[in-house]
């Protein structure tokens, strides 16, 4: 005997509700999890918004600093050798110090003197420094050829390279210098330079390091000229000994390092180091010659 429609119809119709139910549930379930995918991606997309704003904010920032830096240069009658300020701008606190390159050794310019004088003063033996310097001063020399005893000397080593023969063009360049150790190497960094372009090196700026380089300066003597020189700038460099003021000069020169520290209001903090120099040009103030922040964490340099 043949069901009627109702009959059929009451007897499927649990079935295709709780089939329904189901379905219904899945696509809450579904739409619940695409709600929350979103959620996240629209906190991650703020946050990264965030993050590129304040980098954005930072750049213009560290330009400001540059530019007040190179302002200060240009306008003062007596050009700072050195000094420090701070702003509030954007939302944030700048904090500026500024020192000339000349107090730092430079590794083209300096004699074998003064750069043996630093390893010694950063640890290294008499004998030990007075090679380091001449391994230095050999990498920057022009090499007649190619049998040249110190271009042999890498080729013996098997180091797979010779000495440039040429300017440093990085400070880190340094590195390949043979037979300086490395620990040696990563301390000298701090206090050498190729940006000066001067053979000595500015006695009112430069640090202990660089002072206890000088030729003819005792522990004494170093102790005695730092405590000195603060209080009589004008007659720093007559407080050395005889064999060191030919190394020593009270110039600052063009080109300047600059450390910037930047802390938004919101806690934040960006940091960076340039080394730029000041120009004639009056619609370009200044130049940059390296660059390092701490989103980079290396050294930009232009080309020189």
């Amino acid at each position: 005997m043949m069901k009627s429609p109702r009959n059929i119809f009451r007897a499927q119709g649990p079935t295709s509700e709780g089939f329904i139910v189901v379905v219904v549930l899945w696509l809450l379930g579904a739409l619940s999890v695409l709600a929350s995918i979103y959620s996240v991606y629209v906190v991650n997309s703020a946050a990264a918004f965030a993050v590129q704003d304040e980098q954005l904010r930072g750049e213009a920032l560290f330009s400001a600093a540059l530019e007040l830096t190179a302002y200060k240069h240009l306008t003062q009658q007596t050009h700072p050798t050195s000094g420090q300020f701070s702003f509030h701008f954007g939302q944030a606190n700048i904090a500026v110090k500024f020192r000339p390159e000349t107090a730092r050794i430079d590794l083209n310019a300096a004699p074998k003197q003064l750069l043996a004088g630093l390893f010694r003063a950063l640890g290294a033996r008499p004998d030990d420094a007075d090679t380091y310097g001449e391994r230095i001063v050999a990498w920057r020399t022009v090499q007649p050829n190619a049998q040249d005893s110190e271009a042999s000397a890498y080729r013996v080593a098997g180091l797979g390279y010779q000495p440039r023969g040429a300017k440093f063009p990085h400070a880190n360049e340094l590195a390949l210098v043979r037979d300086i150790p490395s620990s040696l190497t990563e301390r000298a960094l701090k206090f050498v330079t190729v940006y000066s372009g001067q053979p000595q090196v500015n006695i009112l700026d430069a640090p202990t390091e660089v002072i206890a380089a000088l030729p003819g300066m005792s522990p004494n003597q170093i102790s005695a000229f730092l405590l000195q020189r603060d209080a009589s700038p004008q007659d720093a460099k007559s407080l050395l000994p005889a064999e060191a003021q030919q190394f020593a000069t009270v110039e600052g020169g063009k080109a300047i390092r600059v450390l910037t520290r930047i802390v938004f209001d919101n806690g934040r903090q960006q940091s960076a180091e340039a080394v730029i120099v000041i120009t004639e040009d009056r619609e370009r103030p200044f130049a940059i010659l390296s660059w390092r922040d701490d989103s980079i964490g290396m050294l930009a340099d232009s080309q020189q």
